[in-house]
């Protein structure tokens, strides 16, 4: 049996990768912790074969301000949690990283990934997860294994992201732009079942775990209107606004250029992506506030 910490209490991935663990108790023990007000402290870290580390602060276009904190959170407690894990003899520590790692485009060119692309973060979100990658290697040892994921967007029920508030747009908007893209997503019980897979067989190393297919911000609007019974018109007769508003709306490149791993990194020795992307997105939660 494989005892496991997460840190990060109540966090969306966290709960939902201790809830499938929990589908095989006799293969798992599983404990949460918080990581306010350093409650992890009081944990036993003794007894655990694994830490699963989730706890952070995410991704929402902070201010300038914010960015010590993003440091202190992201990269200064990651480190010193995998430290005291490792003074008390836990053999594996798995960092949710992220690909925001990587030179995040800003316009309709998008970004496309390979093993051999350098990170380069243009945020301090980004460069506060690859300061504590960078961390942590210097902590990896025979003895001490780190695994390091660098996912695309996750997303599930529950979840509070991008991709239901694309959900609200697609049950109101009578037109839509036809167009085409490729996305890289991670639907968390593919998550879920790779994370299981990394603590089973101790991997060490940077992972890029993903759905089998990209998603694509067209077909997603479709099939999130025909759920809903609601009519739409998907036309190229629109695509000359997307390239306009690209150079004046945020929101719009982010909605619509290209953003992928290439598949080449995402297989593996074994079958995590259990959940096609279509069967993922039926019946998910929508939600009107749009960014």
């Amino acid at each position: 049996m494989r005892k496991v910490l997460i840190t990060g209490a109540n966090s969306f991935v966290g709960t939902n990768i201790e809830k499938w663990l929990m589908k095989t108790p006799n293969e798992f023990q599983v404990d949460t912790v918080d990581t306010m007000n350093d409650a992890w402290k009081q944990a036993d870290f003794t007894q655990y074969d694994t830490v699963f580390h989730v706890a952070g602060i995410a991704h929402v276009d902070p201010k300038p301000e914010m960015a010590p904190l993003y440091y202190k959170i992201n990269t200064d407690l990651t480190i010193e949690i995998a430290k005291w894990a490792k003074q008390n003899g836990v053999k594996q520590f798995i960092f949710m990283s992220s690909g925001i790692v990587y030179h995040a485009s800003k316009s309709l060119k998008g970004d496309v990934k390979t093993l051999e692309t350098v990170p380069k973060p243009n945020d301090f979100y980004g460069d506060s997860k690859l300061k504590a990658e960078n961390g942590l290697h210097e902590l990896d040892s025979p003895y001490f294994c780190i695994t390091i994921l660098r996912p695309p967007m996750i997303y599930g029920s529950g979840n509070k992201g991008n991709l239901p508030r694309l959900g609200w747009l697609a049950t109101k908007t009578p037109i839509f732009p036809a167009w085409h893209n490729k996305r890289s997503m991670l639907y968390i019980d593919n998550l879920a079942e790779f994370v299981k897979q990394c603590i089973l067989r101790r991997m060490r190393g940077t992972f890029f775990p993903q759905n089998a297919e990209y998603s694509d911000t067209v077909e997603i609007v479709r099939q999130f209107a025909k759920e809903h019974n609601h009519k739409i018109w998907i036309s190229k007769i629109f695509n000359p606004f997307v390239w306009i508003g690209s150079f004046f709306l945020p929101a719009i490149p982010k909605m619509f250029s290209d953003s992928y791993y290439v598949q080449e990194m995402s297989k593996y020795d074994f079958d995590y992506q259990l959940v096609s992307f279509e069967e993922s997105i039926k019946g998910l939660e929508i939600r009107k506030t749009m960014k």
